[in-house]
C-alpha cells in the first residue's frame, strides 16, 4: 500500500473514533473526513464533492418535505387509529403495529414514521395499563427492515444506488431491492412477533421503586419561602411517601444528605432531589410549599423586560391564567447529533436558546442526582420541557432533538390537505414504477406538488429538510472514493477473502455482511455502505457473482442495525421513551443480526 492508502487508514480511524466517542456528530466527522483527505491530496476535487453532484442528497431531501407533509396533515391519521384499538391483546396489538409500520416506511422515511408514532403508543400503553417497552424497540426494528424494500424507503438505499452510479452502472429500480430484502423483511418482522414478547422486559414491572410505573424523571425543587415547610422534617412535610415519586437526595450548600430519613428537618433554601414517573414529576410543581429549583420556569419564560411599569406589570399579573393556558410539557429526546449532548443545561444557556425550561431529565438505566443544570446531557437522554405550545413546532424538525412530543397531544385529526400530501407520495411510488420518471425527478416533483397545494409553505418545506443528514451522504461519497482510489477495497477484499474463504463464496459474503453491520454500528449507515461498497464491488468480480445483488446486500445490511440504541436514529429515537437500557437491544437485536445475515448471504447465493 502506497502512502495514500495509510492516510486514508489513519483519517478513517480517527472519524470512527470520533464518532465511537460521540465527541462529533456523524455529519461534522464525515463531512471533516472527506475534507482532511481532499487537503492532504488523496483525493482531487472532484471525487470529494462528487457526492454533492449525486442525485442521492437531493432525493433524500425531497422525502422529508412530502414525509413532513405527510405527518402535519395527518395523514397517517386513519393508520394510527387502526393501529392503536382499544381491544387487542398484546400480540395482535403488536402485529397491528409493526406490519403497518413496516409496510409504510418502504415508502416513506422511517424516521418521521417513528416520530409520529411514538408519542400515540406511549399514551396509549398508558391508558391501558401496558408497557411501551414492549412495542417501541420492535417498531423501530420493522420500520427498519420496512425501510429495506424500496430504493426510497432509507437514505441508505439511495447512497448504494448513487455509488452505483458512480462506478458507471445504473441507479437501483424502485422495487429492485425487493428480490433480495423481501424475504428478510418477512422472517424478521415475523421473528419479532414472536421473540419480542418473551425477550424484551416490561420496564413497568419494578426491580426497585424508582422504575416503577414507567420512566424515572429527576427534578430539583426547593422550599419556597413561606410555603410552611420550612422547619418541619421530611415526614411532617409529607414527602416520605409519595405517589410514583421518592425524595432521592437533599441540597444544603456544598452538603449532600442521601439518603434522605424521614426525621430530616428542612430549612429554607434546601434543593430537594425527586425522582419519579413523569405525571408525579410534572405534580410536584403544583406542589405548595415546593418550588422548583431556580425559580418558577413559567415566571421565567414571561418576566417582562427590565423597566416595565407597575401597570404593565399588573396587566402582566392578570394574564397569568392565560399564560399558564398557553404552556405545555414535552419530552424531548437528545439525538447524537444534538449540541446539547455533552454539555450542561447552563453551559448551553437553555431557556434563552429554547424559550422552555427543562423541569426534569430522565437517563435509562442510571439514576441523577445533583442540579438539573449541572448535569452533563447524554445521547438517549429525555427532557421534561415546560415552554409554549408552540415549541413542538418550533423544535421537532432540527437537529437539537431527535425526537419532541407533547404530553398532553392533540387527538389525531387528519386534514383536509392530507389527500394532496397523499397524491405526493403517490408520484414518488407511482412514476418510477411506470417508467414515466427517475426516482430523483419523481421526488423533486412530489415535493414540488406538496408545496403547490399548499400541503407545506416554502419555509416549511425548507425547514423539513435534515440538512445534517443530506450533509452526511454527500461526504459519504468522498470516503467511498478514497477508499477506492487508494487501493484499499483490493486489500480488504483480499483480508476477507483469507478470512472466511475456507468457507467458501457463502463464507466470503458472510464475512462482507458482518463488517459493514459491525462498521453501522460504530459510524452510520451511509457511511457504512460507502465504506464498504468499493471492497463489495471487487469481491463480486473476484468471485463472479453479480455485482448489483452484492451491492444490494450492503444495503440491507447497512440498515440492519440491531445492537445499540446508538447505530439508527430510529433505535436512538425509542431508547428514552421505552425506558430502555443498553443491554435491551441485545436481547432482541441478536437473533435479528443473525437472521439478517444468514438471511441476505442465502439469497446473495441465490440470485448472485
Amino acid at each position: 500500500m502506497g502512502l495514500d492508502a495509510f492516510i486514508t487508514i489513519a483519517v478513517l480511524l480517527a472519524m470512527v473514533a470520533g464518532l465511537v466517542s460521540s465527541r462529533v456528530s456523524p455529519p461534522v466527522g464525515v463531512v471533516g473526513a472527506t475534507a482532511v483527505l481532499f487537503v492532504l491530496g488523496v483525493i482531487d476535487a472532484e471525487s470529494a464533492f462528487s457526492g454533492f453532484s449525486n442525485p442521492a442528497p437531493l432525493t433524500v431531501a425531497g422525502l422529508y418535505v412530502v414525509a413532513e407533509g405527510i405527518g402535519k396533515t395527518g395523514g397517517l391519521t386513519p393508520f394510527l387509529r387502526l393501529v392503536l384499538s382499544p381491544n387487542s391483546g398484546h400480540r395482535s396489538s403488536l402485529s397491528r403495529l409493526i406490519v403497518p409500520s413496516a409496510g409504510a416506511s418502504s415508502f416513506l422515511a422511517n424516521t418521521p414514521i417513528v416520530a409520529m408514532l411514538v408519542p400515540e403508543i406511549t399514551r396509549w400503553a398508558d391508558r391501558r395499563g401496558l408497557s411501551s417497552s414492549r412495542f417501541l424497540i420492535p417498531l423501530s426494528y420493522a420500520t427498519i427492515l420496512g425501510g429495506t424494500l424500496t430504493v426510497v424507503g432509507t437514505s441508505t438505499n439511495l447512497v448504494v444506488s448513487g455509488l452505483l452510479v458512480e462506478a458507471g452502472g445504473e441507479p437501483l429500480g424502485m422495487f429492485e431491492l425487493t428480490k433480495v430484502s423481501l424475504p428478510v423483511a418477512v422472517v424478521g418482522v415475523f421473528a419479532i412477533l414472536v421473540l419480542s414478547p418473551l425477550l424484551l422486559p416490561d420496564r413497568r414491572r419494578p426491580r426497585n421503586r424508582e422504575e416503577q410505573n414507567g420512566r424515572p424523571f429527576t427534578v430539583s425543587m426547593t422550599i419556597a419561602p413561606g410555603g410552611g415547610l420550612h422547619g418541619t422534617t421530611v415526614e411532617d412535610a409529607d414527602l416520605r411517601n409519595l405517589d410514583g415519586v421518592y425524595l432521592a437526595e437533599l441540597r444544603r450548600g456544598s452538603t449532600v444528605i442521601a439518603p434522605v430519613k424521614p426525621e430530616q428537618m428542612l430549612q429554607r433554601e434546601d434543593v430537594l432531589v425527586f425522582v419519579g414517573q413523569v405525571d408525579q414529576v410534572v405534580d410536584l410543581h403544583t406542589r405548595k410549599g415546593l418550588e422548583p429549583a431556580g425559580g418558577d420556569p413559567l415566571l421565567e419564560l414571561t418576566k417582562p423586560p427590565a423597566g416595565q411599569t407597575s401597570k404593565q406589570s399588573a396587566t402582566a399579573t392578570r394574564a397569568d391564567t392565560k399564560t399558564r393556558r398557553e404552556h405545555g410539557f414535552f419530552e424531548a429526546v437528545l439525538g447524537p447529533t444534538s449540541p446539547l449532548v455533552g454539555h450542561t443545561l447552563a453551559e448551553v444557556e437553555f431557556r434563552a436558546r429554547y424559550q422552555g425550561a427543562v423541569v426534569g431529565i430522565h437517563r435509562s438505566g442510571e439514576p441523577l442526582t445533583g442540579k438539573l443544570g449541572d448535569i452533563r446531557l447524554h445521547t438517549g437522554d429525555t427532557l421534561l420541557i415546560l415552554a409554549g405550545r408552540d415549541f413542538r413546532a418550533r423544535w421537532r424538525d432540527r437537529g437539537d432533538f431527535l425526537l419532541v412530543s407533547r404530553l398532553d397531544g392533540p387527538d389525531l385529526t387528519a386534514s383536509k390537505k392530507a389527500p394532496f400530501a397523499g397524491i405526493a407520495l403517490a408520484a414518488i411510488v407511482l412514476l418510477p414504477l411506470l417508467g414515466i420518471l427517475s426516482v430523483t425527478r419523481s421526488t423533486v416533483l412530489a415535493a414540488g406538488l406538496t408545496v403547490v397545494f399548499g400541503v407545506l409553505s416554502p419555509r416549511e418545506a425548507r425547514d423539513a429538510v435534515d440538512i445534517n443528514v443530506v450533509m452526511m451522504i454527500g461526504g459519504a461519497f468522498g470516503l467511498g472514493e478514497a477508499v477506492r482510489q487508494t487501493g484499499l477495497a483490493d486489500k480488504i477484499a483480499s483480508a476477507i477473502t483469507n478470512s472466511f474463504g475456507t468457507f467458501g463464496t457463502i463464507g466470503v459474503v458472510i464475512g462482507l455482511i458482518i463488517a459493514t453491520m459491525v462498521l453501522t454500528e460504530l459510524v452510520t449507515n451511509a457511511a457504512a455502505a460507502a465504506l464498504i461498497l468499493p471492497t463489495a464491488l471487487s469481491l463480486a468480480e473476484g468471485l463472479e457473482l453479480d455485482p448489483r445483488i452484492v451491492a444490494i446486500s450492503i444495503a440491507v445490511a447497512a440498515s440492519s442495525s440491531f445492537l445499540t440504541p446508538i447505530g439508527y436514529q430510529t433505535n436512538t429515537m425509542v431508547y428514552g421513551p421505552g425506558g430502555y437500557r443498553f443491554s435491551d437491544y441485545l436481547r432482541l437485536g441478536i437473533p435479528m443480526s443473525i437472521i439478517s445475515i444468514v438471511g441476505l448471504a442465502q439469497m446473495v447465493a441465490i440470485l448472485g
